[in-house]
Order: structure tokens, then sequence, then C-alpha cells
């Protein structure tokens, strides 16, 4: 042990206490009862950030077979941070290739909704556009100006399945509607006064905000929207976002 190095020590002890590894130089440490109560005080603290990190997962799937999943995905892949309301980057790519998950199709995607508004809730705040002053800039000039959506704005589009309605029946705690249509839905994340809001979102609000991420003018961004549909009123559409105050 006296010529292991202390950061050689730590990354040996990390393997060892998820079970990754288990060095000869630290058997005589690994095989006392401490380290085990301590290996799962650490593992107990993984599961619990994941159930608070992901409730709507957790009401589709119950509490046991959440936690018994999670421990598994503690297990492989350990948090990178210290603050662990940032745990579970990885949480909906490991239920996608789940076994025991396969036949919740939507699980990942409800997980990927909930990451979301973890991602909102801790983002830096950002103020709004000035709608009054954009409204301000000549026609020639307004589509060459890039809007940018806020650091504390989400946006994703889910194709085959209707994401928000589940994720939002079970992140209120409310029954599911009947019926359901099974279809795309899009979801919109933003926070206001500190709260998070959400809303559903069209794939053409989608697609027009990719585009913004993207860095296009507002002229290059719509006529991607309109490409995607020639019928739409992009007038009402920038309304709407703009009222929802997604610009910064």
């Amino acid at each position: 042990m006296n010529n292991v190095s202390l950061g050689a020590f730590q990354s040996d002890f990390i393997a060892a206490l998820y079970g990754h590894s288990n060095p000869s130089e630290l058997l005589p440490l690994t095989r006392q009862a401490g380290f085990t109560v301590y290996r799962n005080t650490v593992l107990k603290g993984c599961v619990d950030a994941l159930q608070a990190n992901f409730p709507s997962v957790e009401r589709l799937v119950g509490n046991d077979w959440f936690r018994a999943a999670a421990a598994i995905h503690a297990v492989q892949a350990p948090p990178s941070d210290a603050r662990l309301i940032l745990y579970g980057e990885q949480f909906a790519a490991f239920l996608e290739q789940f076994e025991p998950a396969q036949s919740l199709p939507y699980l990942a995607d409800v997980a990927r909704a909930d990451r979301l508004w973890i991602e909102v809730h801790i983002a830096a705040q950002d103020s709004a556009l000035d709608v009054e002053a954009m409204s301000r800039i000549s026609p020639e000039h307004l589509g060459q100006q890039q809007l940018r959506p806020r650091t504390d704005v989400r946006w994703q589009w889910f194709a085959q399945q209707p994401i928000y309605s589940i994720w939002h029946s079970n992140r209120q705690a409310l029954a599911l509607p009947e019926p359901l249509d099974w279809h795309g839905e899009g979801m919109l994340l933003r926070r206001q006064a500190g709260q998070v809001l959400w809303q559903p979102l069209g794939q053409a609000e989608c697609i027009f905000l990719d585009a913004c991420a993207a860095g296009l003018p507002l002229e290059a961004a719509a006529n991607q929207v309109l490409a995607f549909d020639s019928t739409l009123n992009f007038t009402t559409l920038l309304g709407q976002l703009l009222a929802a105050e997604v610009f910064a």
C-alpha cells in the first residue's frame, strides 16, 4: 500500500466499491465488514438520487421495480459529480437496453422527459427577449436576426409515442387520458419565477427551436418550418413561442 499513489488508491477503491475490480492490495480492506456497510450506503444513496430525479418513471413501474433497476444502473454507471441532482444522465439509455423494460417501450423517453425537467430546474437564469424592442426592427433586418433560446428552456419531439401525455399525467399523479391516441408528441419546458412549467409542443415548433438553437437567422429557421409544412401559419407559431418567453 505504501508504494501506491493516492490517486491510484482512490481509483482502485472506487472500482472495488462498485464491484468493477478488487485489486489484491485492497483485499485486507474490502474483506472487512465495514467496507460492505459503506458500499451498501453508497449504492443506496445512488438509488435514492435516481428515485428523486426520475419520479415519473418510478410512478409507472412502482417502487420495488424502480429501485431494483436503479441499483443495477448505479453499479454500471456511478455518479461522476458530487451533486446528485445531476446523476442519471445515462439512465434513459440504460432503460432502453434493460431487458425487463422492453415491454414498456415508452419508459426511456419518459426518463428523458424527467431529465429535461432537471436541466431546466438547475439551469442558469436567463432573461427573456424584449418583444417590444424586437417589434421596432425593420422587416428587411428582422429576417437576419438570430433568436437564441433561453438557457433555462428545453424542448424535444418524441416521434413514435405520446410521451408528453404519459409524462404529464404521471408527473402530476393523474390518470392517463382515455382514449390515449398513440402518436408522436413534443414538449416544452421553461422556468418562470423559479418554477418549472411545461406544455405540449408540435413538431413544427420543435423544428423551429432546433434551427434557432443551431444559430440560423430567423428567415432561414422559418424556411425550415415551412419546408416541413407549407400550410402552417408561421406568424402564429412565432407569436406563441414569443408569448411563452422561450427566447433570450
